[in-house]
C-alpha cells in the first residue's frame, strides 16, 4: 500500500509497512513522536522534485482543481504502475478520482488517511533526509507567494481596496472642509459680517479673506480676477460701512493661515476625485457610467469589495445604506424603505416623488447586472452600462409624461396611466314627487280600434249631460220664482250674500278640486242607469 504525499519541493511516495496501523488511528500519533518510530511505520520509496517555482505552482493549481499535473503523471507511471498495487492512499478525493480514471488504481481518501498524512508531515524533515531544510523553506515561501498571486489574479487596476480607501478619505475631507469653512466664516464674521451675506460660495469667500486681510484694505485690493465687477463694488462698499469689530494683525494672520489650509484641502480633494474616477473607470466601467463614480464607490465600500457587491441581488443593492430603516420598519410592521445609497444617483434625482421608488428599483436591477459583468467579465468595456442608461432615461421620460404603454404585459397597466376625465352625474331629489295632490291623472293610451268606441261614448255622455242640465236649471228657476212670489219682491239680499260666499269659497279651494278625477266603475254604472231612465221618460 503506497502513500502519495505532496510537498512544496515535489511529490513523495511512501510505502506503508504495517497496514494494521491504519486501522489503529487513535494511537498513530504516538508512533510518530520520534523519527525512528516514523521510519518503522512508513518508508520513502521515491521523491520527484520540482525543477522551479513555476512548475511547483502549476502542479499545485492542478491539484487544487482536481487535475493531474505532468510531474505527478510521470511519477505515477514510473513508480506506481510498474508494481501492481492494491490501493493508493491520497489526501484529496477529487485528485484520487482523476488518478483512478487515468491509471485504474484504487484510491483511498478518508479520515484515517488524513491523520496518517498529518503524522508524516510532523516528521517530514527526518523522512526526507536527502532534502535540505533551507531549500524546503525557500520553496514553501516562493510557492505561497505565487499561489496567492494566482488566486487573486493580481492586476494593479483591479484592486478595489484603493477605491474603498479613496472614497472613505473623500467623505472625511468633506466633513473637515465643512468644519473649517464654518469656523472661518464665524471667525472672520466678527470683523466683516457683511461679506458672508454677499459671498455665498465658500471657496470664493476663503480666497477673498486671504487677499483682503482686514476690511480696511478692501478698497485698495484688486478682486477682478476672482469676482465680477458688480460683486466687487458691493464688497468694497460694504467694507466702508461695516459694523464689525476691529481685530489685530495676529488675528488676521491666523485667519489667513486657516484659509490656506482650506484652499490646499480643496485642491487635494479635486485631485483625489479625479484619481477615484480613473480607478472606477478601470475597475467597474459599466457601474460608473450607470450611476456615477461616487455612488458606485460608496456601494463597493459598503459591500466590502466589488466581488461581494456582485454577489448581492438587486433588491439588496436597492436598500444598501438603509439597513436601520429596514429593520425598524420590519419591527414596527410599517412600509420598508425604497432606496438607500442609490437615492443620490442622477437618474433617481431627476424623478418626481411618486416615481422615485420605481426608478430606484429599475436602476438597482441594471446596476446589479453591470456589477456582475465588471467583476466576472474579461476585457470589460462601458457599452453595457451606457446601453442600460439610455433605456432607463427613456423609461423615465415615459413615466414622467404618464404615457407608459406596457409594463406587465396587460391592459390594466395602461389604464392606470390614462388621464381620467370626471363626469359630473349629480341627481337631485325631487320633492314634488312626495305628494300626489294637484297632479292630473295619467291618461291611458288606447289602440286605434278602441279610440272609435271611446269617442262614441264621449259623444253620448255629452248629449245626455246637455239634456239633463237644463231641466235641473228650470227646477231651480221655478223654485226661485216661488220663493220670490212668496216674499213679494225680486231677488233678496241674503241670496246675493250666499252667492258671494260661494264665489269666495270657490276661489279659496285648491286647483286639485277643479281637476277631474277618473270615476270608479260603480259610479259609471249608476250614470248609465240614470241615462237609461231619462231616455225612457
Amino acid at each position: 500500500m503506497l502513500v502519495l504525499f505532496e510537498t512544496p519541493a515535489g511529490y513523495a511516495i511512501f510505502k506503508l509497512l504495517d497496514e494494521s496501523k491504519l486501522s489503529q488511528i487513535d494511537d498513530l500519533y504516538q508512533e510518530f513522536n520520534t523519527p525512528e518510530g516514523a521510519s518503522s511505520v512508513v518508508k520513502l520509496k521515491n521523491f520527484v522534485k520540482f525543477e522551479d517555482t513555476a512548475e511547483a505552482l502549476a502542479a499545485t493549481t492542478a491539484a487544487i482543481e482536481g487535475k493531474l499535473s505532468k510531474p505527478l503523471k510521470k511519477a505515477l507511471k514510473k513508480y506506481v504502475s510498474k508494481e501492481v498495487q492494491d490501493q493508493l492512499l491520497i489526501g484529496d478525493a477529487k485528485l484520487g478520482s482523476a488518478i483512478r480514471e487515468k491509471f485504474d488504481l484504487q484510491c483511498v481518501s478518508n479520515n484515517n488517511v488524513q491523520e496518517l498524512l498529518r503524522c508524516i508531515r510532523s516528521q517530514m524533515d527526518s523522512l526526507l533526509a536527502g532534502l535540505p531544510k533551507k531549500e524546503m523553506t525557500a520553496m514553501a515561501l516562493g510557492l505561497a507567494h505565487s499561489l496567492s498571486r494566482y488566486k487573486l489574479k493580481f492586476s494593479p487596476d483591479k484592486i478595489d481596496t484603493m477605491i474603498v480607501q479613496a472614497q472613505c478619505l473623500l467623505d472625511d475631507l468633506d466633513k473637515e472642509l465643512n468644519n473649517y469653512i464654518m469656523r472661518c466664516r464665524e471667525w472672520y464674521g466678527w470683523h466683516f459680517p457683511e461679506l458672508g451675506k454677499i459671498i455665498t460660495d465658500n471657496t470664493l469667500f476663503v480666497k477673498i479673506v486671504k487677499l483682503i486681510g482686514t476690511r480696511d484694505n478692501a478698497s485698495q485690493t484688486d478682486l477682478s480676477d476672482i469676482l465680477p465687477e458688480d460683486l466687487e463694488e458691493k464688497v468694497k462698499e460694504a467694507a466702508e460701512i461695516s459694523m464689525g469689530t476691529e481685530i489685530s494683525d495676529d488675528d488676521i494672520l491666523n485667519i489667513q493661515n486657516l484659509c490656506d489650509e482650506i484652499i490646499s484641502i480643496t485642491d487635494y480633494r479635486t485631485h483625489l476625485t479625479d484619481y477615484l474616477k480613473a480607478r472606477m473607470m478601470a475597475m467597474a466601467p459599466n457601474l460608473t457610467v450607470l450611476i456615477g463614480e461616487h455612488i458606485g464607490a460608496r456601494l463597493i465600500a459598503h459591500a466590502g469589495s466589488l466581488m461581494n457587491l456582485a454577489k448581492h441581488p438587486a433588491s439588496t443593492v436597492q436598500i444598501f445604506g438603509a439597513e436601520k430603516a429596514l429593520f425598524r420598519a420590519l419591527k414596527t410592521k410599517k412600509d420598508t424603505p425604497k432606496y438607500g445609497l442609490i437615492y443620490h444617483a442622477q437618474l433617481v434625482g431627476q424623478c418626481s416623488t411618486k416615481n422615485k421608488g420605481k426608478m430606484s428599483r429599475m436602476l438597482a436591477a441594471k446596476a446589479a447586472l453591470a456589477t456582475r459583468v465588471d467583476a466576472f467579465g474579461e476585457d470589460v468595456t462601458f457599452e453595457l452600462g451606457a446601453e442600460h442608461k439610455v433605456k432607463l432615461e427613456n423609461r423615465l421620460r415615459l413615466l414622467e409624461e404618464g404615457n407608459l404603454r406596457r409594463i406587465s404585459g396587460t391592459g390594466k397597466a395602461k389604464a392606470k396611466f390614462e388621464k381620467y376625465h370626471s363626469k359630473s352625474e349629480v341627481f337631485s331629489y325631487q320633492t314634488a314627487g312626495d305628494s300626489t295632490l294637484g297632479q292630473k291623472p295619467a291618461k291611458r293610451e288606447h289602440s286605434p280600434d278602441e279610440d272609435g268606441q271611446v269617442s262614441a261614448k264621449k259623444i253620448k255622455l255629452d248629449d245626455v249631460a246637455d239634456d239633463a242640465t237644463p231641466k235641473k236649471k228650470k227646477k231651480s228657476k221655478s223654485e226661485n220664482n216661488e220663493e220670490d212670489s212668496q216674499d213679494g219682491a225680486g231677488p233678496s239680499e241674503p241670496s246675493s250674500e250666499k252667492k258671494k260666499k260661494k264665489k269666495k269659497k270657490s276661489e279659496d279651494q285648491p286647483e286639485e278640486l277643479d281637476q277631474t278625477v277618473e270615476e270608479p266603475k260603480s259610479e259609471k254604472k249608476k250614470k248609465k242607469k240614470r241615462q237609461s231612465q231619462v231616455e225612457e221618460e
